[in-house]
């Protein structure tokens, strides 16, 4: 590997055992075993290969378990499963959601990295829209990438930090479907 793969492998590293906020620059040349000019000739800033590794690490977890491939015999049970699957990666990948919650938080005074995860978010809707329909992302509806994207995106922040603060007070899937099967029920009244 070269110093610009060495660096995003170290970032990545530091991402697991230190987290988004508590990297350093120090830390990260530490880990990619070079100097830390290379960090500012490769990437600009500690804060722009933080988030290129963190990106990268969470485009490897959606194009693997972060789909909506849910099993079962109906819809709600396919939409259950889904949630226990993520609510195992909360868990198994705990490093990852905290890097983005405290991702989430350093964008409140970075607006180039808030810019960033608004597009993401962007992105995210129809992609979300379409795997809930089962059509392909062109055949989606606007209304269903404001309502059904942006809800589950909301769900799936919600969820993520319930699991990242109380795991034993968190929802599971069933639960989630519960919860959301009861809130139609009192909307409709």
């Amino acid at each position: 590997m070269g110093n610009r793969e060495d660096l995003l492998a170290g970032a990545r590293r530091c991402l697991e055992e230190k987290g988004y906020l508590r990297t350093t620059v120090r830390d990260i040349a530490s880990a990619a075993q070079v100097s830390m000019a290379a960090i500012g000739y490769h990437f600009g800033s500690r804060e722009a290969l933080l988030n290129q590794a963190l990106f990268a690490a969470m485009d490897e977890w959606a194009a693997g378990s972060g789909r909506l491939a849910g099993q079962g015999d109906t819809a709600a049970e396919r939409y259950a499963d889904t949630w226990d699957r993520k609510i195992q990666d909360f868990a198994e990948m705990r490093w990852l959601w905290t890097a983005n919650v405290e991702a989430f938080v350093h964008a409140q005074s970075s607006p180039e990295l808030l810019a960033i995860l608004a597009e993401e978010q962007r992105k995210s809707r129809p992609m979300v829209a379409a795997q809930l329909r089962g059509v392909p992302q062109d055949e989606v509806a606007e209304g269903d990438v404001r309502a059904l994207g942006s809800v589950h995106l909301a769900l799936l922040t919600g969820v993520m930090v319930q699991c990242l603060t109380d795991p034993e007070g968190a929802p599971n899937g069933r639960e989630i479907v519960q919860g959301l099967r009861t809130m139609v029920e009192l909307l409709e009244r």
